[in-house]
């Protein structure tokens, strides 16, 4: 009999493969579940190839396109992948609940022996279950070799950090680790400087520099725009379990020339248009979408002057991510003229009002944390008192989690909640022993979830054969 299923699902394999050659699309239908509760999940994403829908109430799904490999995710919980080799008619599919707290690394933090083994002993210790890693940064270096001719063309690919990304997935992975992808997109000097017709321009034609000397693109220009989608696609195929865009939005600064007209109602088509198009680009991988906001985007009516609209770009990414650092309120919130006093009420205030104006459930908002000292207010330590009280404001707000922001990647246990134990999903079964969670949760191992051992700390270390810099 176990021959016979085998056969079987090599067969079904088969079938798939011949119907995406042919050009033929394959239908499925399902239901989608919480793995914990059972209960249906309705508006969890199935996808298949090119093809997307969204469960309906009762968590039922119908799905018909060309591909080997059926996508779910849903708000507030890992993605799975299952191939459709394992499909029965109408099964039943279960989704663990996960909610990511991540901390960022830099391209060189995740490169770097001893930052790198710092933030992954915390991880090991406290509730920590995410990274988020720097794939282009703020100079519009990417960190690990690419196949895009562009980046190697303007001198992207000069300094690689990291040497090998699936096996830093894998591992990652491995250990029920999230992975966030942070994408500078706007922001990038390396582009600027090699293709000045893609670069922003002061009033008198020259390329404009920001505060620390660095040339930005045009947000208008769809070659910047295809660029950077071809660098989340490949941290898509690559492994990461979210994009996130960082930067998707216009200078601050007045007086620039635009390959269009400047004005709000065209600067926030252009930031939205980008969204919507890196959207459809990421269907088939199944992945997260996910963009970092100011923390006054939430509070300002208008688009800050940077083509950053909460509504528009809350309808184009799964994930809204305000910077919600104290220090960054310059001019305080009402009733917190000085928010560095008051490190929950801003975090906590300004989420409820992000919910208040999109209609939003919470779990559609994990916001950025401050876990660097102050710089506008005196220059306060933030230390595990001040990150509590943020962690704390999240939480109880029911954010889909949250990040720590720390610059030169240096992180301790102060404040962090301690490794509370996963309960393992009772009563709902997997589909077929091939059935897996991609990033964070619970695997499903043999048909059943099963929760891997917390001894992160140990494996973790040995992690070292993929960096580039010690």
């Amino acid at each position: 009999m176990k021959g016979y299923k085998n056969i079987k699902n090599i067969c079904a394999s088969l079938l798939a493969v011949l119907l995406l050659v042919s050009g033929s699309a394959a239908a499925y239908s399902g239901m989608v579940v919480d793995a914990l509760t059972c209960k249906p999940i309705p508006g969890a994403f199935v996808t298949l190839g090119d093809s997307v829908v969204r469960t309906v109430q009762d968590g039922h799904f119908q799905i018909s396109g060309q591909g080997t490999v059926l996508g779910l995710r849903a708000y507030g919980y890992s993605r799975r992948e299952v191939p459709v080799g394992d499909l029965k008619e109408d099964e039943t599919l279960s989704l663990a609940p996960f909610k990511p707290k991540a901390l960022y690394l830099s391209s060189y933090g995740a490169a770097n022996t001893r930052l790198r083994e710092s933030a992954l002993d915390i991880i090991g210790k406290t509730d920590l279950n995410a990274v988020v890693i720097d794939v282009k940064n703020d100079r519009g270096m990417i960190a690990y070799k690419t196949d895009i001719p562009l980046a190697t063309e303007i001198g992207a690919q000069k300094i690689i950090t990291i040497k090998h990304i699936k096996r830093l997935m894998d591992d990652l992975h491995k250990e029920g680790i999230y992975t966030i992808a942070r994408i500078v997109v706007f922001k990038d000097n390396v582009l600027a400087l090699a293709r000045p017709d893609l670069a922003v321009r002061t009033a008198g034609g020259a390329i404009w520099r920001d505060r620390e000397g660095l040339a930005w693109t045009d947000p208008f220009s769809k070659q910047v725009w295809d660029y950077n989608i071809d660098v989340a696609v490949e941290a898509a195929k690559d492994g990461f379990d979210e994009i996130q865009f960082d930067y998707v939005r216009f200078p601050d600064a007045k007086g620039l020339a635009f390959s269009r007209s400047s004005t709000q109602e065209s600067r926030v088509s252009a930031i939205s248009g980008f969204l919507a198009e890196a959207r459809k680009r990421l269907i088939p991988y199944n992945v997260f979408l996910s963009a970092d906001i100011f923390g006054y985007v939430i509070w300002n009516r208008n688009d800050t002057g940077i083509g950053q609209n909460l509504e528009e770009m809350a309808q184009q990414v799964d994930y809204i991510s305000p910077m919600l650092y104290p220090s960054g309120f310059q001019y305080g919130i009402p009733g917190y003229p000085n928010p560095v006093l008051h490190p929950h009420q801003i975090v906590y205030r300004s989420l409820r009002k992000a919910e208040e104006r999109t209609g939003l459930p919470a779990v559609r908002f994990r916001p950025w944390l401050q876990a660097f000292r102050d710089y506008a207010f005196g220059g306060k330590p933030f230390g595990g008192e001040e990150i509590a009280a943020q962690i704390d404001a999240a939480q109880t707000f029911g954010s889909d989690g949250w990040m720590l922001w720390n610059p030169r990647n240096v992180y301790t246990t102060a404040g962090l909640p301690s490794k509370s134990g996963l309960a393992p999903p009772t009563g709902c079964q997997p589909a077929g022993p091939q059935g897996f969670v991609m990033g964070g949760g619970s695997m499903l191992i043999n048909g059943a979830n099963s929760c891997k051992a917390c001894q992160y700390t140990r494996r973790l270390k040995a992690m070292i054969s993929f960096t580039g810099i010690q």
